[in-house]
């Protein structure tokens, strides 16, 4: 399967959270994690979050000028299978451009020339199926994806085996709640030879957390 890098990025509290109970975001990364976001972020060729994210954050997923110097916007990739991002998201903007992954069947129409909605087959759980996805994604130029949550999506990507680096920030601060967000939801593994291990690669403090960097242990 030809396919781009594929890099997840995040930042979680000590216990393990990435948002609040309410799934509301909140910054947990140092000024310094924040910089070197926004420059990981302007290296890709396109960031992607789930539909879960862009309806409880509304985020822009742009590269802020105060950060880096001419940004080159990224591609903007929203999965969402049943095409529920609303029409005045503001992933939507015209700052960059935008691709809504749906299941196909359920795309609909956006205003602007700089939004395109793709449908792709879905997999066993009724979702997007991500192989074909990132197949997608590589004949439209893409070679680098930086995927930045939520934690549904990213475990769909670590459970398949899509994933060639993982940036953990781990911010001094606990956020507690059985049900709060964690860096990898989804249905969880259902026994320890299902576990999904990792290496380190390298660990770096910044402000007051630090930055882990892992890979897959293949």
């Amino acid at each position: 399967m030809n396919r781009p890098y594929v890099i997840v990025n995040c930042a979680m509290s000590a216990d393990g959270k990435i948002a609040l109970p309410t799934r509301k975001q909140l910054r947990i990364s140092s000024d310094e994690d924040i910089e070197r976001m926004y420059n990981l972020r302007n290296e890709c060729d396109a960031v992607l979050v789930g539909i879960g994210a862009v309806l409880s954050d509304d985020p822009k997923l742009t590269v802020k000028e105060k950060y880096v110097r001419n940004p080159k916007q990224p591609l903007r990739v929203v999965l969402d299978s049943k095409c529920r991002t609303p029409g005045s998201a503001l992933v939507l903007n015209d700052v960059a451009k935008t691709l809504i992954v749906t299941v196909q069947g359920n795309e609909k129409h956006f205003d602007g020339d700089h939004v395109e909605v793709v449908g792709i087959k879905n997999d066993d759980e009724g979702r997007v199926d991500l192989e074909s996805m990132l197949n997608v994604l590589h004949r439209k130029g893409i070679r680098k994806l930086l995927v930045e949550g939520g934690g549904t999506a990213i475990w769909s990507f670590l459970r398949r085996g899509l994933v060639d680096d993982l940036y953990v920030y781990i911010g001094s601060c606990i956020i507690g709640g059985k049900n709060t967000p964690t860096l990898a939801d989804g249905i969880g593994i259902k026994s320890e030879d299902d576990l999904l291990p990792l290496k380190i690669v390298d660990v770096n403090r910044l402000g007051d957390g630090i930055l882990v960097h892992y890979k897959p242990k293949l």
